[in-house]
C-alpha cells in the first residue's frame, strides 16, 4: 500500500501534464483525420524520389518539429480554454484516474496514458470537446476602429440601434403595467399553483389582455429595407447602366445621380456583403449530388448506428450531410453535432432555472404565454407540444449564460444600462417559440430537449433575429436570395419590379423563422439536418429561391402582394431534398 500511495501521489502530479498530453493526443488524430486525403492523393500523384539528399531530409525534421511545438502550443491554450468549461471537471476526474491506474507507467508516463486514454474510450470525448471549442471560438469580425474606414459600419450601427429600440419598447411596456423587467417574487400561493401546473402550464391562468408582442419579422424587414448605405461616388460605379465613356459620365454624373435618386430602394443590392453565387452553393453542398440511396433506408439506418457508438461529432455531422437520416437517431445525431449531451452539470443549471420561474415572474413571462398562444397552440401540427413549449421558453428567458455565449455589438456597448434586457441578453419576438417547436418531435426530456435547442439558437437562430453583418446572418441571407432571383429567375425578378412589390417579403418570414411553422414537420427536420451538415443558414435563401422557381407561372398570373402570398402559403407539398438536388445539378 505504501508503494502504491507513492505511485499515486507522484501520478498526481503529473496530472497537467497529463492533460495536456491527451489533448496533444487528440489534436494529432484531429490532424491526421483531416490531413489523411490530401497526403495519400499527393503521394499518389508524385513519384517517388530517388535517394534524397540530407538537406531535404533535415528540412523534413525540421517541419516536423514546427509541426510538433505547434501542435503542443495549441494543446496549451485550448488546455486553458477547458479550464473554463463546465466539463473541464468531468475530464480532470477521468485523466487524474488513468494517471493513477495500473495502465500508466509512472516511468513512461505519455505513451502508457495515451494508450489509456485510447483504450478506456477518453480520446473521442477530449477531440468532441475541442471540436466544439474550436467552431464556437469562430466569432464574427471585429469592427474597425476607425468608422470612416469601415464600409458597413452604418449596417454595425443600425444593428446597434435596433436593440436599443427593441429593449427601449420593453421598458416602455414595463412602464405601461407597472412591472419589473428584472421580475419579483411570486407570492406563495402562485409560487404553489405553478409547481403543481408546472407539467400542464397550459391550465395556468394568466391574464395577457394588455400583452402584444414587442416586434414581430416584418418590423424587422421594414428597418432593414430602410438602411441606407453610403452614395457610391465612383463613376465606375455607373459604367455598367450606362454605354457612356468616363468622360461622359463625369460631365453628366450629376444628371445620372438625380436618375438613380428616383428609382425604388428596396433591394439590398447597396449592401457590401460578400455572398455566394449557385455555382459557389453547387460547391459547398456538393455532397447532396453525390447521395446515393441505393443502399436502402435499413442500411442507411446501421451505418447511423455505428456512427453513434463512436460517438465522434464530426462524423455524426457527415451522417447529416446526407438528407436521410433515421427518424429514431435524429435526436442523438443532433446533440453529438452540437455537443448538448446531459451531462450533470446540464441537470443542476435546469432545476436552476426551473426554480427560478417557480419563485420570481417577469414581463417576459407574459410575452412567453402571449407567443406560445399566437403561434404554436394555433398550429395544428405543433399545438400538443404547449406545456412543454412553456417550460422550455420560461427557462430560456432566464438562462443568463446564452448572453455569455453571445456577444453581440450591443452587448459590449456602454450604454448597456440604459435598456436593460431579460438574462437571456435579448428580447422575445413574435413567433421564437416555433423555433423551438420542431425539438419537440426529437425528444421526450425537456432537458435534453431545452440544450439541444439552446445550442442550436446560438450557433445559428440568433443571427436571424437582429442586424449584423455575419456572412450566414438575416442580412447577408436578404442578399443572398435577391441576388440568386435576380440572376437564376429574371422574368419573375422584373415581374415583381414592375408590381412595385419586394420578393423579400414574401420569403422574410420564412427566412427568420428557419421555414419552422412553414414547412411539415418531417421536411423541416430534413431542412435542419443539412443546415447540421453544413454548419450553413445559406440553404435556406436557396430553398426560398427554388419555391418561387417552382411557382413561378402561377406568380406571374397574379398582380398583388395578397395573391402572391395566397400562391406561397401552402408548403405542405413541399420537399425538400429533391428539389435541392434537382436545383443544384442543373447546368
Amino acid at each position: 500500500m505504501p508503494e502504491w500511495a507513492e505511485v499515486k501521489r507522484e501520478n498526481r502530479l503529473a496530472i497537467e501534464p497529463a492533460t495536456v498530453a491527451a489533448l496533444e493526443v487528440a489534436l494529432e488524430a484531429e490532424q491526421e483525420t483531416e490531413q489523411g486525403s490530401s497526403a495519400s492523393s499527393s503521394s499518389e500523384s508524385s513519384s517517388p524520389s530517388k535517394g534524397p539528399s540530407s538537406g531535404s531530409a533535415n528540412g523534413n525534421q525540421h517541419m516536423e518539429e514546427l509541426k510538433d511545438a505547434s501542435i503542443h502550443h495549441t494543446a496549451l491554450k485550448l488546455s486553458e480554454d477547458i479550464k473554463a468549461m463546465k466539463i473541464y471537471g468531468s475530464l480532470y476526474k477521468m485523466v487524474q484516474k488513468l494517471a493513477c491506474s495500473p495502465e500508466v507507467d509512472k516511468d513512461d508516463m505519455k505513451h502508457t496514458l495515451e494508450a489509456a486514454i485510447k483504450a478506456n474510450g477518453l480520446e473521442t470525448e477530449i477531440r468532441n470537446v475541442i471540436y466544439h471549442l474550436i467552431r464556437n471560438s469562430l466569432k464574427t469580425e471585429s469592427k474597425p476602429t476607425v468608422p470612416s474606414s469601415d464600409p458597413l459600419y452604418y449596417l454595425r450601427r443600425a444593428g446597434i440601434q435596433w436593440e436599443r429600440r427593441v429593449r427601449k419598447s420593453l421598458n416602455s411596456m414595463c412602464s405601461e403595467s407597472k412591472a419589473q423587467l428584472q421580475g419579483q417574487m411570486r407570492t406563495a400561493t402562485d409560487r404553489e399553483e405553478i409547481l403543481g401546473k408546472w407539467d400542464e402550464l397550459s391550465n395556468y391562468q394568466i391574464d395577457l389582455t394588455n400583452y402584444r408582442p414587442v416586434y414581430a419579422p416584418k418590423d424587422l424587414l421594414d428597418v432593414l429595407l430602410s438602411l441606407k448605405g453610403p452614395v457610391k461616388q465612383d463613376e465606375t460605379e455607373y459604367r455598367k447602366y450606362f454605354r457612356f465613356s468616363s468622360q461622359q459620365i463625369a460631365s453628366k454624373l450629376k444628371l445620372i445621380k438625380s436618375f438613380f435618386s428616383f428609382l425604388p430602394k428596396w433591394e439590398f443590392s447597396h449592401i457590401s456583403l460578400p455572398v455566394k453565387n449557385l455555382f459557389e452553393l453547387r460547391v459547398h453542398f456538393s455532397e447532396l449530388l453525390r447521395n446515393d440511396n441505393n443502399g436502402g433506408s435499413t442500411d442507411w439506418a446501421v451505418t447511423c448506428q455505428k456512427i453513434l457508438k463512436t460517438r465522434h461529432a464530426p462524423l455524426c455531422q457527415q451522417a447529416l450531410k446526407k438528407g436521410i437520416t433515421p427518424p429514431p437517431l435524429r435526436g442523438h445525431l443532433w446533440a453529438y453535432v452540437l455537443g448538448s449531451q446531459v451531462e450533470a452539470h446540464h441537470t443542476e443549471h435546469w432545476e436552476n432555472l426551473k426554480q427560478s420561474v417557480l419563485t420570481t415572474e417577469s414581463i417576459v413571462d407574459k410575452l412567453v404565454f402571449k407567443d406560445v398562444q399566437l403561434t404554436a397552440t394555433n398550429d395544428d401540427r405543433y399545438f400538443v407540444f404547449e406545456d412543454v413549449l412553456y417550460q422550455i421558453m420560461l427557462c430560456f428567458s432566464r438562462d443568463s449564460e446564452i448572453s455569455q455565449m453571445i456577444q453581440t455589438e450591443f452587448t459590449n456597448s456602454a450604454k448597456l444600462k440604459q435598456y436593460e434586457g431579460p438574462a437571456c441578453g435579448f428580447v422575445p419576438f413574435h413567433g421564437i417559440c416555433m423555433l423551438a417547436a420542431p425539438f419537440c418531435y426529437l425528444y421526450d426530456n425537456p432537458v435534453s430537449l431545452y440544450f439541444t435547442f439552446r445550442a442550436f439558437y446560438v450557433r445559428y437562430c440568433h443571427r436571424l433575429t437582429t442586424i449584423n453583418t455575419h456572412p450566414q446572418g438575416i442580412v447577408s441571407l436578404c442578399l443572398l436570395f435577391e441576388k440568386l432571383l435576380q440572376t437564376h429567375e429574371p422574368q419573375l425578378w422584373s415581374h415583381f419590379r414592375e408590381l412595385q412589390i419586394q420578393p423579400i417579403r414574401v420569403v422574410f418570414k420564412w427566412l427568420m423563422r428557419a421555414f419552422s411553422g412553414h414547412l411539415p414537420p418531417e421536411q423541416l427536420l430534413i431542412l435542419w439536418d443539412l443546415i447540421l451538415g453544413y454548419d450553413s443558414l445559406e440553404i435556406l435563401s436557396l430553398l426560398a429561391l427554388i419555391i418561387l422557381s417552382f411557382r413561378r407561372e402561377s406568380l406571374m398570373q397574379v398582380v398583388t402582394l395578397e395573391n402572391i402570398e395566397a400562391i406561397l402559403s401552402d408548403l405542405s407539398s413541399v420537399k425538400v431534398l429533391p428539389l435541392i438536388q434537382l436545383t443544384l445539378s442543373r447546368d
